[in-house]
């Protein structure tokens, strides 16, 4: 999965909503409908109940949701660590 597709479910989770969530991450929303529904095929399950004007994360979303959260704090500590590195405080 690249880092852009995490960003992609963190989003559509914080909003619940496709539109809104496409307008922040500035993609369209058949592109984020797209990917999230390659998602949803790839781990074999839904991550969210979609009906009309309604979206709600299934709780295999709650935990796809826990899961990109941590990940991003872990890259956001390599991060850090590594320009730490370059600038020569480690």
């Amino acid at each position: 999965m690249e880092l852009r597709h995490l960003r992609y479910v963190v989003t559509l989770a914080e909003t619940l909503h496709f539109g809104r969530a496409a307008a922040r991450l500035h993609v369209s929303q058949p592109a984020l409908s797209k990917r999230i529904r390659r998602l949803e095929e790839r781990i074999g399950g839904p991550l969210l109940v979609r009906r009309y004007r309604d979206v709600r994360l299934t709780e295999a979303g709650r935990r796809q949701l826990r899961t990109e959260r941590e990940s991003w704090k872990r890259l956001a500590g390599a991060m850090a660590a590594a320009l730490a590195t370059r600038a020569g405080d480690v």
